[in-house]
């Protein structure tokens, strides 16, 4: 297993905050975003983590370095953003054939990886990816999807008005090496993920659904509501049980 957390963004829709700090090492309950997915990662086992960076490249270097999980940390720089799914592509050789653990890192998502990896290697025959879902309480900001009885994803309903339920992708993946393979049959080095793959894979997604916790801090609402005193505890509670 090997993963990668994406840290490149600007995190536009979080500014101001996002002018001072990039939006990966935002705090919440005082500590960086993604020094929970590092100490999170380290725990359940992962030694080989990919993070790219662009914006603010140098602050998440410093930071991984003084982490005490640099060993585990390898860097990439994208002088131009390539995208999810480009990013893969062009890292392809670091992950070789193992499983992917894809996630955004200015994403907090608490959960049982050990549980989540298994239910990957029991997925049904036929499925590539296995995407984490959350229930939300704004599913016309976020990427619903609808599955089939079995928990195959059947349709995606990006942020519309009237979404056909609360289930949302959590944009926590685990991918098999054959999704690599679909990029490069692309033949492009900018990939979007979202847009330009998971579509294509409609019918072979499998989902493992997160009950503890998950919120993209992606908008200053977000940030204030995880820094809430009823977050923090319940971050703090969910620490000590999963980690």
């Amino acid at each position: 297993m090997k993963a990668l957390l994406l840290c490149a963004g600007k995190g536009t829709r979080l500014r101001p905050i996002t002018d001072y700090v990039p939006k990966c090492l935002v705090p919440v309950a005082g500590r960086p975003l993604l020094g929970y997915w590092l100490e999170f990662l380290v725990r359940a086992g992962v030694r080989d983590i990919l993070v790219n960076t662009h914006y603010m490249a140098r602050a998440v270097g410093d930071f991984v370095r003084q982490s005490g999980y640099s060993k585990y940390v390898t860097m990439v720089y994208e002088k131009i953003l390539l995208g999810t799914g480009g990013t893969l592509l062009k890292n392809r050789k670091y992950f070789g054939d193992s499983t992917v653990m894809l996630a955004h890192a200015d994403n907090l998502s608490m959960f049982d990886f050990s549980r989540f990896a298994k239910v990957h290697l029991g997925r049904p025959s036929g499925t590539e990816i296995t995407m984490m879902t959350f229930k939300t309480d704004t599913p016309r900001s976020c990427g619903i999807i609808k599955t089939d009885r079995n928990g195959i994803v059947k349709g995606f309903f990006e942020k519309k008005k009237n979404p056909p339920g609360n289930t949302a992708n959590a944009a926590v993946y685990l991918l098999d090496s054959s999704v690599i393979d679909f990029l490069a049959s692309l033949n492009k080095k900018k990939i979007d993920f979202s847009t330009e793959v998971l579509p294509s894979f409609v019918g072979k997604i499998f989902t493992f659904h997160n009950s503890h916790y998950h919120r993209d801090i992606g908008t200053v609402r977000d940030y204030l509501i995880a820094n809430s005193p009823d977050s923090v505890r319940k971050l703090s509670k969910l620490s000590e049980a999963l980690w």
